[in-house]
């Protein structure tokens, strides 16, 4: 197959139902989509068109950190580990690489916002981006009051153009909301660009890495996924190449957060 120019991209997110005025947070694959006009940058110039001046997009950055080791030592310990670490900077810190390509290509294009966080670094473009990404919590950063809280609550979507199963960010909310006891906690500690000079500080939140249960097998986002496109209907089709779901937040987070108040409470019970 050819490259893609950006009208047929445009076209490809028309009729899986992306409509001008919509908010959407996005997870891509490129290698999916496949080849297309101007690469990252053309697959971007595609959502903003699909959106259009009344929309806005939102992708999740986190942050490059090579001292990430540093959380897996003992609390006491972390300062000085991390006393010579670079600090992060939220409008120069690249993003997590696992992130992909395309989310670093948002971060860096003109009239993006980022959120102010080393840990649950967003960014948003258009019409809604400010309301999306400033003034996020420090700690429980993916809970109330968080980006993909705003996301909901503006009957926002998820567009999954060929990612991995496994990384809706949007289902970190839900583990906020998932009635379940004994939640796993974790507290990380982070050197970060302040006005008066770089400073250590502490992050508390749900362990978002290894899960706020033991788990075993499946990642159980990738599970939860699958179980939601099986029992809820969908707009699906193929962008570019990648076969791509647009899902509305609201009914993801309320369907994931009873999914987990079940199953994951009978994985903690054992």
């Amino acid at each position: 197959m050819g490259r893609h120019s950006v009208e047929q991209l445009v076209g490809d997110l028309r009729r899986l139902g992306v409509m001008p005025g919509a908010m959407l947070m996005v997870h891509a694959s490129l290698r999916a989509i496949g080849p297309a006009d101007h690469g990252a940058d053309g697959v971007l110039q595609a959502l903003d068109q699909a959106v259009g001046p009344s929309g806005t997009l939102l992708m999740v950055l986190g942050a490059a950190d090579g001292w990430a080791w540093v959380n897996d030592r003992p609390e006491a310990e972390r300062p000085a580990l991390l006393a010579k670490a670079e600090p992060f900077d939220c409008q120069r810190t690249p993003a997590e690489p696992e992130v992909g390509v395309l989310a670093e290509r948002f971060r860096l294009a003109e009239g993006t916002l980022v959120s102010d966080h080393p840990e649950g670094r967003f960014a948003a473009r258009g019409r809604l981006a400010a309301a999306l990404v400033r003034d996020v919590p420090w700690h429980d950063y993916y809970g109330p009051g968080s980006p993909l809280a705003r996301l909901v609550d503006a009957d926002g979507q998820v567009l999954r153009l060929g990612a991995d199963p496994d990384t809706v960010t949007l289902l970190h909310y839900a583990e906020y909301l998932a009635e379940l006891p004994g939640k796993r906690r974790v507290r990380r500690h982070r050197r970060v660009v302040t006005p008066r000079g770089p400073k250590i500080r502490m992050v508390a939140c749900l362990d978002d890495r290894d899960g706020i249960v033991d788990w075993q097998g499946e990642d159980y986002f990738a599970r939860i996924l699958r179980a939601h496109l099986a029992a809820t209907p969908v707009a699906r089709g193929l962008v570019g190449e990648a076969t791509s779901e647009l899902l509305p937040a609201r009914a993801l987070v309320r369907f994931a957060a009873d999914w987990m108040s079940r199953n994951l409470a009978l994985a903690a019970s054992r």
